[in-house]
């Protein structure tokens, strides 16, 4: 059965979203190596083999950051998830789609794909539009706990806050730079003690003795961490853009 976009995917909405999303979408398909860093962290963090930030246009999602699902940049809109995430303000989790597939998207495409599990967040805009998406994604059938659903609508906060960075910078290239390679650093560190708290893990003979849980709890701490000094981080990046745009305002 083809699906039709304009019936199964198409928000009430659909021409203000389509205006809101309209901005980002200049921001260009070049790799940019901070959403990069933030879906390997995401990925990281879930245990999940594929992360993405989508974008949702009209006939089709764009992937602006991708690990883990090489090749794949944009695909139809339906046959994507992302475009079923967007018309709820929750998160979208199909935990096995070999048993329960997504019934608003070709199932031919997860099943080529050998996707089994998707867990979406809409990225919302200050105008209170859904633009697109942050998404865990998994080869095997798995559940998401409230835990981790927080964590992940958190992070889609934090991936629209740097979207919103990005667009704020861009008649700002001198400081463009500084500011993006500040925030790329930090991630790249947390990425370095996430590896290796997982690597101090794995030498434990079982997952449930006492250093083995000593440092499960240090990998969710650390989590929680990334999370709140990114959006401090990125905040506070934005303030520097808007004072700079007043300053240049006054000249």
């Amino acid at each position: 059965m083809t699906l039709s976009t304009s019936s199964s995917h198409v928000p009430a909405n659909e021409p203000q979203r389509l205006e809101a999303l309209a901005p980002y979408l200049v921001l260009g398909t070049a790799p940019d190596a901070v959403f990069d860093e933030v879906v390997r962290l995401t990925a990281k963090l879930f245990n999940a083999p594929i992360a993405l930030v989508s974008l949702v246009e009209e006939g089709s999602v764009w992937f602006k950051a991708n690990f883990g699902l090489a090749g794949a940049e944009r695909v139809a809109r339906n046959e994507s998830m992302c475009s079923v995430a967007i018309l709820q303000d929750g998160t979208t989790i199909y935990e096995d789609l070999l048993q329960a597939p997504c019934q608003l998207t070709k199932p031919d495409v997860a099943e080529a794909l050998q996707l089994r599990f998707y867990a979406g967040h809409p990225l919302r805009s200050a105008d209170g539009h859904h633009i697109g998406t942050l998404c865990v994604i998994d080869r095997q059938p798995r559940t998401l706990s409230i835990t981790e659903q927080l964590r992940l609508q958190a992070l889609a906060a934090v991936v629209m806050k740097l979207l919103d960075l990005r667009l704020a910078l861009k008649p700002h290239p001198t400081h463009s730079r500084a500011l993006w390679l500040q925030l790329y650093h930090h991630l790249d560190e947390s990425l370095t003690r996430l590896n290796t708290l997982a690597e101090l893990a794995r030498w434990e003979e079982s997952v449930h003795t006492t250093d083995a849980l000593k440092y499960q709890q240090s990998i969710e701490d650390e989590a929680d961490l990334i999370t709140q000094i990114l959006d401090k981080q990125i905040s506070a990046a934005m303030a520097t853009v808007l004072a700079l745009d007043e300053s240049e305002k006054a000249t």
